[in-house]
Parts: structure tokens; sequence; C-alpha cells
């Protein structure tokens, strides 16, 4: 495992900046993201039948938000350098965790239309600056009859003020986005990381296989995603994590753990594209 300090900041803000989405190649092994997986369909079975446990993301598609103890990873992740490296060249070392969740494309899943997962704030669209990042980790080895993330690079800087939500860019833009796309095919133990205002789209599961993705939600301190979420961790757990990892979460401290009543439904991903 490399040190923090041999992950050039300017490399990792010349992908975010640019791209939109760079990412770490074996940053776990094979077994590790086993466990996770593990861990995602245990969380699930607890939740798919509760109501607002798992909010559908379209056709056959739903995301769940859990608890960081509920992963086993959890520190293993936030203390990995270069998880650290790219929260503190991007977002400053006051970032802040606001998220952990999952999102699980079923077979049967279809092409999501293309989007950003929330509407850019005045600190991208005006200031140019990125405020906010995601981490994808994957639970299978993706192939394309998986139904890839697929991304448009460059596009967190877009302006669709006007369009659905602010999120949804118009039918007559998609091509654009289109002439864009890269379809990215992670492997277990590959971390990436994301400006979630660079526009993109889940594509069509056709495989027999769903594909579990975690996904690990940070701010910089002026952000403001936390709103939206309801990280959560019990006063024991709190006490264990490494004042490294504790410092920079966003959460309630409780007695006793309840399933997360998610709040950010996306509307948009919920009408059909044809």
């Amino acid at each position: 495992m490399q040190r923090q300090m041999e992950y050039e900041p300017a490399e990792i803000m010349g992908g975010l900046y640019g791209d939109g989405i760079i990412g770490c190649k074996g940053a776990f092994s094979p077994e590790w993201a086993d466990a996770l997986a593990a861990d995602i369909w245990r969380a699930w079975d607890a939740v798919k039948d509760r109501p607002g446990g798992a909010l559908p993301r379209g056709p056959h598609r739903f995301y769940v938000e859990v608890a960081p103890q509920q992963i086993r990873g959890f520190v293993d992740i936030t203390t990995h350098p270069w998880f650290v490296a790219v929260c503190e060249a991007v977002l400053g070392s006051a970032y802040k965790i606001v998220e952990v969740g999952f999102d699980i494309p079923f077979p049967g899943a279809e092409d999501q239309p293309w989007h950003r997962d929330f509407k850019s704030p005045p600190e991208t669209l005006v200031g140019r600056r990125l405020n906010s990042l995601a981490f994808n980790l994957t639970c299978v080895d993706t192939r394309p009859e998986h139904g890839p993330f697929e991304v448009a690079p460059g596009t967190q800087w877009d302006d669709i003020t006007g369009a659905k939500d602010d999120m949804f860019p118009a039918r007559e833009l998609w091509g654009r986005y289109e002439a864009r796309a890269v379809q990215k095919m992670p492997q277990r133990g590959d971390i990436s990381a994301r400006s979630a205002l660079t526009i993109h789209r889940g594509t069509a599961n056709r495989s027999n296989e769903p594909r579990p993705v975690l996904v690990v939600g940070v701010d910089a301190p002026d952000g403001i995603n936390a709103n939206h979420h309801d990280l959560q961790v019990t006063r024991g757990y709190h006490e264990s994590l490494p004042a490294r990892v504790r410092d920079h979460l966003t959460c309630r401290v409780v007695d006793e753990l309840r399933m997360v009543e998610q709040h950010h439904v996306i509307e948009g991903l919920l009408q059909p594209v044809y």
C-alpha cells in the first residue's frame, strides 16, 4: 500500500477537475471485496421489504443507506492512503464523510436517463470548485452485460440550469453525453472517486447477476449533502473508531441503530427511457 504522500495532489485534482472521475486499481484484495458484498447483502435483506428502506432508482435498481458499522471494511476504506489523499487534495483537510450506502442494479435494470445526482451548487457552477465527492467500490468483477456505470467526462461543469430539477439534461442534449460516454469496468478491490455532478447513467443489466456497489459520500466543509442523509453510529462504535476517521464523520451518535429513512428520492430516475 502506497504512502499517502506518494499520491500527487496535482494528478488527483487534474483527474477530478478534468474528467470528473479517477480510480485506484487493486486498493483492496478480491477477498476483501467479497466480505463487503456479504455485508451489503445482509443489509439488503434487513430492509428490502420495509417502507423507506430501499429506494428505487429505476426498474430493478435500488439504493440503500446504511450505518458505517454495518460495513466491516469502513475503516479500511476511510483510512486508505488514496482515499485520504483524494479527500484532502480536493476537499481540504477538514473534509466530512456524510453518506454510506449501496446501489444495486438487478438483472432487468434498464438504462437510466443521463443525469447528475443533485443540482450543481453555486460553488461549482459559479465558483468552479468541487465541494463534494462520491467514492464507489464494486462487489463484482464488472462485465459489459452487468450494466456498467457510464460517464460523460468533463461534464461536471455543464450548466443545465432550467433542466428538470437542474439534474436531467434535455433529451436534445443527450448526443453530447453519448458522444463522450465511457463505460467503467471496475473489478473487485478497485475504488473510484468522482464528482456526482459529472453527467452519467447506469446502463441496462442484461446479465443474470446483480451488480452491487458501495457508495461513500464526502463533502468539503461548506458542502450541504449531509442534509439529505442520516449517518448514524452507536456510541460504542464511535468511541472505537480511530481519531482520523471519527474526526471526519458527520453523524448522529445513538444508543441503538435504526433503519435509515431515506429522503433523497430522485424522481427523474423513475421515468422510463425510450
